[in-house]
């Protein structure tokens, strides 16, 4: 199956289009189990969570269902499929980074009292592996990703696990958060693996005050590089807008000249 040479298009857009244009051929029925996860990361020549991305896109545009310990399945009736307006399903990123600092601050608080020295070691492989130069930006967005459930699975409560899980993967259904966070990472001032160590050395006190200050400094942070984010786009409205106007002047001054 060939991706869609849509070069405007984000890399997991390009393999939602190329599974909607299979569906549409026929490759996959209604009612047919897609290709694993990893089958189609091969067969488009991308990575797993560019995949899940193209998936959950698909998903919430009614075109693929999941189904619990089964796999994910082309709906039977896509026509009749949940047809939420992209207003419903987008989510500021502001409003993302705010929740996950109020309630990861607290899941680092008790991992501090629980975590092992085994897990604390793996924290640090992922960070080593999420800043490495040689890494693309999805193998670094999924090691942050693992770090943080990595923290999570250290509260040894699956329910806490599961909604980081969740709440990491919501930025994927939202294309302005993922536009915004994308933006905020160009702006960023402190480096993401100084934040992350930090967080780790915090853990390591096994003191919940240290963790809960760290992870909440690492995703206040965020938020700061948001509102930078912001600040620079309103620029360069503004900058485009005062543009737009002196043409305008420009070509009345020429006008009234002749």
């Amino acid at each position: 199956m060939s991706i869609p040479a849509f070069n405007s298009l984000r890399r997991y857009q390009q393999v939602a289009a190329a599974i909607e244009h299979a569906v549409a051929e026929g490759k996959y029925q209604p009612g047919q189990r897609l290709a694993s996860e990893r089958d189609l990361a091969e067969e488009f020549g991308v990575s797993r969570p560019t995949v899940r991305r193209a998936v959950i896109a698909l998903e919430m545009r009614g075109l693929l269902e999941p189904r619990q310990g089964s796999g994910v399945y082309v709906r039977q009736n896509t026509s009749s499929g949940p047809a939420l307006a992209p207003k419903d399903l987008d989510m500021g990123a502001f409003e993302h980074a705010e929740a996950r600092r109020l309630f990861e601050g607290e899941v680092a608080a008790l991992a501090a009292t629980l975590i092992t020295d085994e897990e604390l070691a793996y924290l640090e492989t992922l960070v080593v592996e999420m800043n490495n130069k040689e890494a693309t930006k999805e193998q670094s967005e999924l090691a942050d990703r693992q770090f943080h459930i990595a923290i999570a699975r250290a509260t040894r409560n699956s329910a806490i696990v599961r909604i980081v899980e969740s709440t990491w993967d919501l930025r994927y259904k939202s294309p302005l958060c993922m536009q915004m966070l994308d933006r905020a990472r160009e702006v960023r001032r402190i480096p993401l693996n100084e934040e992350h160590q930090a967080i780790v050395e915090s853990l390591r006190t096994r003191e919940p005050k240290e963790a809960r200050a760290a992870m909440q400094a690492h995703l206040g942070g965020l938020i700061e590089n948001l509102l930078i984010t912001a600040e620079l786009e309103e620029l360069e409205q503004t900058r485009a807008r005062l543009a737009a106007k002196r043409e305008e002047i420009a070509r009345r001054a020429a006008s009234t000249a002749r």
